[in-house]
């Protein structure tokens, strides 16, 4: 053992197999960890770099780089239990690029106080460049360039090099309005969530001082889920440990799932060649998931073409059969699901235990309305949604207004909120002035020389408004709570959104939940400013806004889901053209199948105990029913690893009549002894009819306890006295 090693405490490496105290212990030079599923990844990642703090001769500081605020949070309390939370600064990707930027925004050619847009001013702005760039929003949606310039930024592609790029016309017409975009951007002090990426890997790369001082200041790098990394990332990288070559990379090749927003599978899978001298180690015991659910997922998975080579195994127990249940039609799925998890829930089961995955989001709404016909609370992991919308909107247009006066979507939002009598056409005509002095929209309404007069009796209103964001700019620096209950108060939106005279009790609760959302950010981190927690709600993800409350079963996309795990989990509809996703849009990015796979795998390995997968004969998409294959993943699962189960769909217009069941199921009840043929005797501990099924849950003689459904299940009720004088207990 290294003399660092001697220096780490038994305590940090207690309980931890070979490969990962060879991870936690390894000291300089470039390290792999091939961090299969539910290995403890996290736990080990969170170990080396206290391992790396408590082990050097002298005060150092870690980076340790994720993918989400919630990993993130979750390092740097798992760091701070550890004693060494001040040592190591744990973040997303996008939150360090949003820090050095502000920090050296002079080199970076910014002003420090710029605006991140949020997706949808993002589109509102590139919408806006089409039109500038006198093109038709009809043949070139926001939406489909958006995609193109995020694609470009995410590969490091610059507007010159991709107007310089041989393409088609389309390709040409993109540019120009990618020009344009860049334009607005830069006129309104603003950046997009990619430019967070690509101005960092540009810095970095130009500003050699730049680059040594955070080499010296962070010794060791720590990048999580290496996998998802696009190449501005790769690029951030490698240019921090480029002296001292000590970055550490985690991840598993198997679990590269965003491909769609510019990761590259292969900066994984070429990292020994970037490192001929990396040490390579490999955690491939999950600690999650029954043995059956990891051999159905591990079956999917070793279809797939580009992989290195991989055992998955587990010391769990065998747990139950993974369940395959096929369905008439979305809505007969959608029932079904809410119905075996209301079972569950009757069961004793945690609705927060619970996790039902789907590919699309456009897929909850069936399963939100069964959630709400059985009576089973729910939440849905869409953190970025709540900041959407409206009346949250209006608040933060506020508070970007304040801290960056040229910011034009959000002087366009809050001009009016509440009205002022400050409308359309009033805007148009101070736009043509802005446009005429070259400079944006709100630069030339807030700045305090500007002459309104084109705008006629509206000028005095436009003043008094420029006036009261003038007076919010000392709000900058006050901490979050006090910050937004001033902008609240001082703007009338508190009036408008929590007065007597609201109209929208649910935007009151909204707002109020912004409030609490300012003061628990306050509460996590005193000395932080109104501008520390703007810019922290900026780059908000999905999985940000769950909570962990007992009574809820939580809804995500299987994107969504990654990080996590759950007891339970179900993921719907396993279809082809579902998932697999093929999208037939012209100009669309098309998805690829092996990463559609990936995607499957990572939602089966988040499910610790009970997995159930569905899908449906007939879904109904962008307004249409259409008959569907089963999604061809389904083949590769082993058939001796699952149960498969036929719903049978209701007559039209009615419920079941339950013809199906035992005929004395009347007599059945708590405590009714029955037989499975494969798992012996066993005692219902409850009995339930829910919709178009009754479910029964049983504790068989062995401990083992299953749901079932009745309909489908092969039980028989079993006479005590048939049982002899031992009777049930034997």
């Amino acid at each position: 053992m290294n003399d660092s090693a001697t220096r780490v405490p038994a305590t940090l490496i207690e309980g931890l197999t070979a490969p990962q105290r060879e991870a936690v212990l390894h000291r300089d030079g470039p390290l792999l960890v091939l961090a299969a599923a539910g290995s403890g990844k996290t736990r080990v990642i969170t170990r080396r770099a206290a391992a790396l703090v408590l082990a050097a001769d002298a005060p150092i500081e870690v980076l340790a780089m994720t993918f989400t605020n919630k990993a993130a949070d979750e390092m740097s309390q798992r760091l701070a239990a550890l004693g060494v939370d001040a040592s190591v600064t744990a973040c997303t990707f996008h939150s360090f690029g949003a820090r050095l930027l502000r920090v050296y925004a002079a080199a970076a050619g910014l002003e420090p106080n710029f605006t991140i847009l949020d997706r949808d001013d993002r589109r509102k702005t590139v919408a806006d460049a089409v039109e500038s760039a006198g093109l038709s929003l009809t043949h070139l949606p926001a939406a489909a360039v958006e995609q193109h310039i995020s694609r470009a930024k995410n590969a490091m592609i610059g507007v010159d090099a991709f107007a310089a790029s041989a393409g088609d016309f389309q390709h040409d017409q993109i540019a120009r309005v990618y020009r344009v975009y860049e334009a607005r951007l830069a006129e309104c002090n603003a950046l997009d969530f990619d430019d967070l990426l690509l101005r960092v890997a540009r810095l970095l790369d130009e500003d050699h001082g730049l680059r040594d001082r955070l080499e010296r200041r962070y010794p060791y790098v720590l990048v999580d889920e290496y996998q998802d990394t696009n190449a501005a990332q790769y690029r951030i990288a490698r240019l921090l440990t480029r002296s001292r070559r000590n970055l550490c990379a985690t991840g598993d090749p198997d679990q590269s799932i965003y491909a769609w927003r510019g990761a590259d599978l292969g900066n994984i899978l070429s990292f020994e060649r970037d490192f001929p001298d990396a040490r390579v180690v490999r955690l491939e015991q999950n600690y999650r998931s029954s043995k059956r659910i990891l051999a159905a997922a591990a079956a999917v998975i070793a279809a797939s073409r580009a992989r290195p080579d991989k055992a998955l195994w587990t010391h769990n127990s065998d747990g139950d059969p993974v369940r395959v249940v096929e369905h008439d039609d979305a809505s007969d799925e959608a029932d079904w699901i809410a119905e075996d998890v209301a079972a569950r829930v009757a069961a004793d089961a945690r609705p927060c235990d619970i996790a039902i995955l789907y590919r699309m989001n456009a897929q909850s709404r069936a399963i939100e309305e069964a959630l709400l016909r059985a009576g089973v609370a729910y939440q849905i992991a869409r953190g970025v949604e709540f900041y959407a919308r409206k009346e949250i909107k209006d608040v933060l247009a506020y508070l970007r207004l304040l801290l960056n006066l040229r910011d034009e979507q959000a002087l366009l939002r809050a001009i009016n909120t509440p009205a002022r009598g400050i409308g359309g056409t009033t805007l148009q005509r101070l736009e043509v002035e802005a446009r005429a002095r070259g400079v944006s929209l709100a630069a030339f309404v807030l700045a305090e020389d500007s002459d309104f007069t084109p705008v006629g009796r509206a000028a005095a209103r436009v003043r008094d408004f420029a006036a009261l964001m003038r007076s919010l700019s000392d709000l900058a620096d006050a901490s979050p709570s006090h910050g937004v209950d001033q902008v609240l108060r001082r703007t009338g939106l508190a009036a408008l959104y929590l007065g007597e005279d609201r109209e929208d009790a649910s935007a009151a609760d909204n707002v109020r939940e912004l409030q609490s959302a300012a003061a628990d950010f306050e509460r996590r981190r005193p000395a932080a400013t109104l501008r520390d927690w703007l810019e922290y709600a900026s780059l908000v993800g999905d999985v940000d806004a769950l909570r962990d409350e007992a009574g809820c079963v939580t809804l995500m996309t299987l994107h969504a889901v990654k990080g996590l795990e759950f007891p339970e989990v179900y993921i719907a509809g396993l279809e082809d053209g579902v998932l697999p996703l093929r999208r037939e849009t012209p100009g669309s990015f098309q998805t690829d199948e092996e990463e559609e796979r990936r995607l499957f795998f990572v939602g089966m390995t988040r499910a610790m105990q009970r997995l159930t997968i569905t899908w449906a004969k007939h879904r109904m998409l962008q307004g249409r029913s259409e008959r569907r294959n089963r999604s061809p993943f389904l083949a590769d699962l082993p058939r001796d690893r699952a149960d498969w189960i036929r719903v049978a769909a209701a007559d039209a217009g009615s419920r079941p009549d339950f013809g199906n069941l035992p005929p004395d199921v009347a007599h059945w009840s708590v405590g009714t002894i029955v037989r499975e043929p494969r798992l012996g005797l066993g005692r219902i501990d409850a009995l339930a009819r829910f919709g178009r099924h009754t479910n029964v849950t049983v504790t068989f003689r062995d401990g083992v306890r299953r749901t079932l459904i009745l309909e489908f299940a092969d039980l028989t009720r079993v006479d005590p006295y048939d049982l002899g004088d031992a009777g049930y207990e034997e």
